[in-house]
């Protein structure tokens, strides 16, 4: 009986293996290069947007500092001779003063969904200090006094809220006359309640910034 040869199939060496995994697979050289244009856009616009959100809790900082500020109002006086100073520890906070406020000088505006009327007047023989009152819808006649007592935000005309930025300009433009720098705005009836909305949209527009970092981190972490 004549014996069968069996042919022992050789195992490759470890030489032979590293060189079949360095060769390169033409399927995968014929793949296109990846989207880096796309890529680097993205990453741009996730900055950009993360960064605009930043801007805007920036914006809110001071309205969430009156949100959170005490509603126990500070007395002021009067506001005619209080003093800079006086006024200046006060600002952005909830308070209490005294004034007879000019019939000429000031503006009257309307705000959406609001019924009610609104005037910005100045203080008689102060004019840099300035007091934003509102007016009941059908009170608003040539026989209408403004009060004399105030309790509300004080600021000044270049950090008043949203709804009052812009107001020293729209005075110079309808009065002629220049509001001076620095000047202070006493915004009657709105207390830090009124405020909370600012806590929300800084908030919200903090998760948008954490949001957008964190995929820009995303795109740009290497892949292990």
């Amino acid at each position: 009986m004549t014996g069968v040869s069996r042919e022992v199939p050789s195992i490759p060496s470890a030489l032979e293996l590293g060189a079949q995994q360095d060769e390169l697979d033409p399927e995968l050289l014929s793949l296109p290069d990846p989207p880096r244009r796309e890529r680097t856009l993205a990453l741009l616009v996730l900055t950009l947007a993360a960064a605009c959100a930043l801007a805007m809790v920036v914006a809110l900082r001071r309205d969430v500092a009156y949100a959170l500020a005490s509603a126990a109002p500070a007395t002021v006086g009067d506001l005619r001779t209080a003093s800079t100073a006086s006024l200046a520890a006060d600002e952005n906070r909830l308070v209490r003063g005294d004034a007879l406020l000019g019939a000429a000088g000031g503006i009257r505006y309307e705000r959406p969904f609001a019924e009610d009327t609104f005037r910005t007047l100045p203080v008689a023989g102060r004019p840099d200090v300035w007091v934003d009152v509102r007016v009941p819808a059908g009170r608003e006649t040539g026989r209408w006094e403004p009060p004399r007592s105030f309790t509300g935000r004080l600021v000044r005309f270049d950090a008043a809220g949203p709804r009052h930025r812009g107001m020293a300009r729209a005075i110079e433009q309808t009065t002629h006359e220049r509001v001076p720098a620095g000047a202070w705005l006493l915004v009657d009836g709105e207390d830090p309640a009124d405020a909370r909305w600012a806590i929300l949209m800084a908030l919200l527009f903090l998760g948008f910034a954490s949001w957008n970092a964190a995929a820009a981190l995303r795109i740009v972490r290497r892949v292990s």
